[in-house]
């Protein structure tokens, strides 16, 4: 039976499904040695999901630097406290690379964040919001995109919370290694279907009626 998925998904049916949680290891990394290791290890995997956090500002003129790279493998996720260690050298050397595909949502917004930390030339990055239209989803929130293929709650409750906090709780812990992993799910699922055409593209009735 074909996987039944929307062009766009209803956001209100977003609140009904199950919350969906981060099943692996989250390791936080707050110095240069501990990412150089981290690194290493990141680069022997075959794909990443990658993501970033910034403190949220809430007056008119005040802008945050990037606080926080998430970067996953399948099973693990190191979060990368750049309000503390920068973008070292390994971490240059991670965001440059070419061989490791590293798989984000609206990536422009993450490289242009962090270029403003250290310039850099831009390694194998895929943006989900570049490939989700191939199977016809015109949704581009990892929220919506994630409920439509997998029928799981992402929940964004941390979203606006301090990322340069001296110690980060284990909600944005949780929050943070979800956006990263979540985005490996979503890309081989894209592709799955994409190269299988098991699936049944269903026309948001809404939408349709919008577009008349």
């Amino acid at each position: 039976m074909k996987k039944i998925i929307y062009n766009k998904f209803d956001k209100k049916a977003i609140t009904e499904l199950p919350l969906l949680n981060f099943p692996g290891k989250i390791i936080v990394i707050v110095s240069e040695g501990e990412a150089e290791r981290a690194v290493d290890y990141l680069l022997s995997s075959d794909i990443l999901g990658i993501d970033t956090e910034t403190r949220p500002s809430f007056r008119k003129g005040e802008t945050h630097k990037v606080s926080l790279l998430q970067v996953a493998t399948r099973t693990t996720c190191f979060l990368f406290r750049l309000n503390y260690i920068g973008i070292t050298p390994a971490i240059l050397r991670l965001l440059e690379n070419r061989e490791v595909p590293m798989v984000g949502l609206s990536l422009h917004d993450d490289i242009l964040s962090l270029r403003k930390r250290t310039e850099f030339k831009p390694g194998m990055f895929i943006d989900l919001q570049n490939i989700v239209g191939d199977i016809g989803i015109e949704d581009l929130s990892l929220q919506k995109l994630y409920a439509n293929l997998f029928h799981q709650k992402i929940s964004k409750r941390q979203r606006l919370t301090n990322w340069d906090s001296d110690v980060l709780n284990d909600k944005q812990k949780v929050y943070a290694a979800l956006d990263a992993w979540a985005c490996i799910n979503l890309y081989e699922e894209i592709c799955r279907l994409k190269n299988s055409k098991d699936y049944c593209l269903t026309i948001n009735k809404e939408t349709e009626k919008d577009i008349i």
